[in-house]
């Protein structure tokens, strides 16, 4: 596994492209109980989550283009992709769950 790294691709579409080179081609999104999987029913407690990359893009003259993409598995079995904006713009529930992924 290569390391978490700031270093890598420059945009959020590179990193995501990486990403899926590498097998994680599921997307999630955050949910107030985790992260949701791409089937409605899917749903991951952030306890069974590994971020393994995560990369982010600081806006060079707009906070508001601040990005974080991450590469995640879950259980051990399912790998994707999350892709969130994040800083100050960023959702407060949503960046309460970044924290809490990201430690």
């Amino acid at each position: 596994m290569e390391p978490k790294t700031p270093t890598g691709p420059e945009t959020v579409t590179e990193a995501v492209q990486y990403l899926a080179e590498r097998g994680y081609v599921d997307s999630f999104a955050l949910a107030a109980e985790g992260l949701s999987g791409p089937g409605a029913e899917q749903l991951h407690a952030l306890e069974e989550a590994v971020v393994d990359y995560q990369f982010r893009f600081e806006g060079d003259s707009d906070p508001g283009d601040e990005a974080i993409v991450l590469g995640i598995s879950c259980a051990g079995v399912q790998r994707g992709v999350l892709v969130s904006g994040f800083g100050p713009s960023a959702d407060p529930e949503h960046a309460a769950i970044l924290r809490a992924l990201t430690r």
